[in-house]
Parts: C-alpha cells; structure tokens; sequence
C-alpha cells in the first residue's frame, strides 16, 4: 500500500530530525532540500534542545551510561524502572541516529577523553568496557566524532562467541549469543566500516553477525522454531537497546545498501510481521514507552500513530518491494 498524500503531508509535519529523513527516503527531494533541513537539526527542534543540555566537560547529565550521581541501590535502578537515557552515551546515541553533523560537536571528543569515565571500573571512555551493547554505541559515536576507537573494533573479533554473534553476559559466563547484543553489535561494526572503512577481518565478523540472526530469520529460536520472545514483533521508538524485527530489518536495509547486495530472502518473514503491524490508515502504532528518565519526550505516548514508526516501517517495506519486485522481474 503506497503512501497516501495525507500521510506523507503528516509525516512531514515533524521535527527536522525527523522531516529531513521523510524528504530524502520517502518524498524523494534533492539533496539540496533535504541537506538544508538536517542542518536545521542543530538549532531547532529535538536536537538543539539536547545540545543546549550539554555540560562544560563535554558529557551529558554528568555521566557516560548513568546520569552522574545515579544511586544503584535507589527506586530508580528496580528492575522495572527502566534506563535513564539522558547520560552521554544515550544522548550521542540519538543526535547520531538522528543525522547531527558531527562537526557541531568539534572538541567533544577530546573533551570525553579527558572528562568522562565509565561506571564499569571507571574505564577511559574511548576504550569501552565489557558490555557489547555499550561498547557498540562507544564503537560507533567515536567513528563518528572522529576518536580512535579501533582498538575497540578490536574487541569485538576478541568477543564474538562460537556460533557467530555476540551476548552482553559473555562476562557471566555466557556461550549462547543474544538478538539484543548481537544486532547492537552489527550496528556499530557498521556504522565504523562506513565512518572509517573499516577491513576485510571487520566484513567478515559482521555478516557472521547477519548470518546468526537470518539463520533465526530475524524472529525465530534454532532449536524449536518458536518465537524468540513477545518483545520480537513489539514496536517501540526509540528504540533504545531493544530488539524488534523492525529494528533488525531497518539494520538490513542500511547493511545491504552500504554493501551493496541484494536483500536475504529470509528477510520474509520480519517483513511479513512489520506489514501486519501497520492499520488500516497506513500507521504503525506506538505499542510502549520504554520506562526510563528522558530528556523529553520526541514521539507519541503508547496507543497512537507514531510518525517515526511509520516512517521507519515504509521505508523498509519500501525497499523490500521495490528491490525485491526488481529482482523479480530480472530473473
């Protein structure tokens, strides 16, 4: 089902983080309109606001995955409390998704080097820790602001377990990857291949990473062939650390692009779930709120149409149908 006007009109309707993206993958605009929207990123909107809320030593909220000052032991770090996403690891984590230029953020990561440490054994923030979720977001921001950070694309072929990919409780013991970790982790093994080029050995370890998940055709257990979890085929923006086929199958689409090959044909299925998903307005529903303290609020509370879920769905069935119908029609 293509997109209706109205819908388009709506979509565009939104936050320069948001809008630029819409002209450039949905709307078709030339570079000139879109550009000049992403570069509005920096002084209005969503991302002017985060950036006002910078601190003088180049964090955000006082710390690199917790605010500083976070008591573990408080209300806030129960189980059901969810992540604060205000720290600086989070904050970068969207004004990179969201398309900043990261030349706004001159001097941010010298000022990281020498400022922030983490809350794991008070590690030097450019080199990681143990986490591969966070080591996957260090990996990529760091590409991106221009830190060295190739001793932690390092860590990851030193970390990835047997069967291809990775699990942030390596550190407990774990031998069995994890849909989390691993799609974490194929996310800034990408975004550092693109940012820096990458090298053959970092191809390689990323699309074993691919391969885990196609295997699993993005959704499904090896061993029974059941769902891997409810959480699968659950949309939620942002997506935060969270797996979802949406989430996996826009990951795809960025890989496959950059690489460029074809789309896997067992994709079919995560597409099937996200095509499902959207209603009869041509929407996709808001279906959480990862629980959490936030900066602010950048999308529409549980239940409503979402502009950033829709716009991320359509553009993913966008590329499946029309590459796919190409394909077809070539054989």
């Amino acid at each position: 089902m293509p997109l209706s006007p109205d819908l388009l009109d709506w979509l565009l309707d939104s936050d320069p983080a948001l809008r630029w993206q819409v002209e450039r993958d949905l709307a078709g605009e030339p570079p000139p309109v879109w550009k000049a929207t992403r570069a509005r990123i920096a002084t209005e909107g969503f991302g002017a606001r985060l950036l006002a809320a910078q601190d003088a030593d180049g964090q955000w909220a006082g710390g690199a995955h917790f605010p500083g000052g976070f008591d573990f032991s408080g209300p806030e770090a129960a189980e059901d409390a969810g992540q604060p996403w205000t720290a600086t690891t989070w904050t970068l984590n969207t004004l990179r998704d969201w398309g900043l230029d990261p030349s706004v953020l001159a001097g941010t990561a010298d000022l990281l080097a020498a400022n922030s440490r983490w809350e794991y054994d008070d590690l030097p923030y450019w080199s990681g820790e143990v986490d591969c979720c966070v080591n996957a977001y260090t990996l990529a921001n760091g590409a991106w602001l221009g830190a060295d950070v190739s001793g932690l694309a390092q860590w990851f072929l030193d970390h990835r377990l047997a069967d291809g990919g990775w699990n942030c409780e390596w550190v407990e013991g774990s031998t069995r990857s994890s849909f989390h970790s691993t799609l974490n982790s194929l996310r800034g093994l990408l975004s550092y291949e693109v940012s820096t080029g990458g090298s053959e050995v970092l191809r390689a370890a990323r699309r074993g990473g691919e391969e885990y998940l196609l295997a699993r055709r993005l959704l499904r257990t090896v061993s029974t062939g059941e769902l891997v979890g409810p959480w699968v085929t659950r949309f939620a923006y942002p997506f935060r650390w969270f797996y979802s086929v949406l989430n996996a199958v826009d990951y795809f689409r960025a890989a496959a692009l950059h690489d460029p090959t074809a789309p896997d044909s067992r994709l079919g299925e995560a597409i099937a779930a996200i095509r499902a998903a959207r209603g009869r307005d041509g929407t996709w529903l808001q279906e959480r709120r990862h629980p959490g303290r936030v900066w602010f609020e950048v999308d529409v509370p549980p239940g409503e149409p979402s502009p950033w879920l829709t716009f991320y769905a359509t553009r993913v069935l966008d590329w499946w149908d029309g590459v796919t119908a190409t394909t077809v029609e070539n054989t």
